[in-house]
């Protein structure tokens, strides 16, 4: 089968083009520099350079192509910036304008089959203890309602007899990743990062985890699937093991009200999301290798102790020595 892949150098990107490869897939990557490329290259995919926002160009690139995995994202990076609107602007023309150019070009020509489209698992509504599936309701945010527009996309591929593929990710977290070492940090620090009651649910997605079930999807059937661990934990069970791993003391939350200082964007974080994965694992051999975000956690601690040893300097469970931090903004 040959692959078309966006954001193919980005945070999942870089992980699918790998297992694609591996699994024998023919691929044909998007890259913005040489440097990139040549990166692909050397992996084995074809690297191309293409404006996702020209829908001819977009064309042009996808003619005999028979899947189309986009992986394309703009993600603002973790701090402060991410709470201010105009941040998730490129998020939303991506999710928006991508998206169409891609199905359009599909719909063009009629050797593509099926497309995959990334999408969020936080636009579904707050849902307490409950399990959240599928087909459970959606209340996105002004930041996140683009989300919705490129799902749409994918359904009108799926209407005509081909088949459009969602994946709904839940919060990434990973190794080198910036935002997943502030999290550990802030928690030795004795407080919990994120806004929510401690009660509350929390769905996570491993960056390999994600990666492999990008793959997955290239054999399921069409429709929208949920991509989190299989445990989704209580803020205070994720809080109280990550300190346990760092040999420290419970960590505090942050009162309720604190999620109004984080606009909308705190309002999303705060939701309780208990979602469950049972629709991709029944319709693949897909499961998480971390089947909570806790121990996927475990994962990143132990491995910085254990380079920490090797190398002298100071582990997570002392003051935090970091690698350089995995940008979250993905290249399309």
């Amino acid at each position: 089968m040959r692959v078309f892949v966006t954001g193919a150098t980005g945070v999942l990107g870089r992980r699918a083009v790998p297992l694609l490869l591996d699994a024998g897939y023919d691929v044909t990557a998007v890259a913005r520099t040489a440097e990139k490329s040549a990166l692909l290259e050397r992996r084995g995919a074809r690297a191309v350079a293409v404006d996702l926002y020209d829908p001819e160009a977009v064309r042009r690139a996808v003619h005999g192509i028979d899947a189309i995995l986009n992986l394309a994202s703009a993600v603002p990076s973790p701090g402060i910036s991410m709470f201010l609107p105009w941040s998730w602007h490129e998020m939303d023309r991506v999710r928006r304008l991508v998206s169409a150019n891609l199905v359009y070009a599909a719909l063009a020509g009629d050797t593509v089959r099926r497309v995959v489209q990334e999408s969020f698992a936080a636009i579904y509504a707050d849902g307490g203890d409950a399990w959240l599936d599928e087909t459970s309701r959606v209340r996105p945010a002004p930041y996140n309602r683009s989300a919705l527009d490129a799902e749409g996309n994918i359904e009108r591929f799926s209407r005509i007899g081909r088949v459009g593929v969602v994946l709904r990710f839940g919060m990434f977290y990973g190794p080198s990743d910036a935002a997943s070492l502030q999290v550990i940090d802030v928690i030795r620090r004795g407080w919990f990062p994120l806004f929510g009651r401690p009660e509350a649910f929390s769905s996570w997605s491993e960056h390999s985890d994600a990666a492999r079930a990008a793959v997955a999807a290239l054999e399921v059937p069409a429709g929208i699937y949920n991509v989190v661990d299989d445990q989704p934990l209580r803020r205070r069970d994720l809080g109280d093991g990550i300190a346990r791993l760092l040999g420290g003391a419970p960590p505090r939350f942050l009162p309720p009200w604190s999620a109004h200082l984080g606009g909308v964007l705190g309002e999303t974080l705060a939701r309780s999301l208990r979602i469950s994965c049972r629709k991709l694992e029944q319709a693949s051999d897909w499961r998480p290798q971390y089947t909570s975000a806790l121990a996927g956690f475990a994962a990143i601690i132990a491995a910085h102790q254990a380079q920490a040893i090797k190398t002298r300097t100071p582990s997570l469970g002392a003051e935090p020595a970091y690698p350089g931090p995995e940008r979250r903004r993905t290249a399309r």
